[in-house]
């Protein structure tokens, strides 16, 4: 396990640093960029690129090893054990010049996750869990959820990119806002898991979200005792994902679905 995690970090570091170097060039110009499902959803030559160079490195690493990525075809494997990568999560924001984006790993087993990584480039921040050991950043383990009353929690969320999926979001916020400290809306999936793993946030939900955004950030909430809960489809939105404290998870998911 804990070479699964190594390899999966020395991956994200080298993707991440980089993205770095791209992300100072943004001015500059020539970075080509189209969109995908919606005009609002957009991938970059360096989400490509850096899936690539992710591909690269671990078929040279783990060639038995399948590999599924947000930019590329999944490849088969004959080892059981499956790489679930997002070259790049928070492209939006990486494009318009925000610090708030990262290069998600994580590899699973039948069973589920069993190492992930989230690595925040511009922060140098490393988080990571194994199925069996703590979550951490930077190596130190981080503690358990503090919060237990979800009128002072501070939650997380994401947006869909098809208009009629952000109106019936708009909807749940609105029944929702009244009932919280307040909302952040950060544009990164993988690193509202992390910072909620790390208390900077209390808790995260979303639909919407896709496995490779989620698969490493989910198994670090786990450890860090977070309660992760699947949230239904309620159309147009798709189905999606809770994090919170134990202690008010249950009320948070009532309150986030119709």
């Amino acid at each position: 396990m804990s070479e699964l995690v190594a390899l999966a970090t020395d991956v994200a570091r080298e993707a991440g640093a980089g993205l770095r170097t791209a992300f100072g060039r943004l001015g500059e110009g020539g970075l080509a960029i189209h969109a995908k499902s919606t005009p609002t959803d957009l991938v970059s030559e360096a989400d490509v690129a850096t899936e690539r160079l992710i591909r690269a490195r671990l078929e040279a690493a783990r060639p038995d090893d399948a590999i599924m990525g947000e930019e590329g075809d999944d490849r088969p494997g004959t080892s059981g054990l499956r790489w679930v990568v997002d070259p790049l999560d928070g492209t939006v924001n990486f494009l318009f010049g925000l610090p708030q984006w990262c290069v998600s790993v994580a590899v699973e087993d039948a069973q589920g996750t069993l190492a992930g990584v989230v690595f925040d480039p511009m922060r140098e921040e490393t988080w990571a869990a194994t199925r069996d050991g703590p979550a951490t950043l930077d190596g130190a383990s981080l503690g358990s959820p503090a919060r237990t009353d979800l009128a002072t929690a501070l939650v997380a969320t994401g947006f869909g990119y098809d208009a009629g999926v952000r109106e019936a979001q708009a909807r749940v916020l609105a029944r929702l806002l009244p009932r919280v400290r307040d909302v952040r809306r950060l544009g990164a999936a993988a690193l509202d898991l992390a910072w909620a793993a790390g208390g900077r946030v209390d808790a995260y939900y979303e639909r919407g979200v896709h496995h490779w955004d989620v698969a490493a950030g989910a198994l670090i909430c786990a450890r860090a005792g977070l309660a992760v809960r699947e949230l239904t489809p309620t159309p147009p939105a798709a189905s999606g994902l809770l994090v919170a404290p134990p202690a008010f998870a249950d009320e948070l998911v009532s309150l986030v679905t119709d």
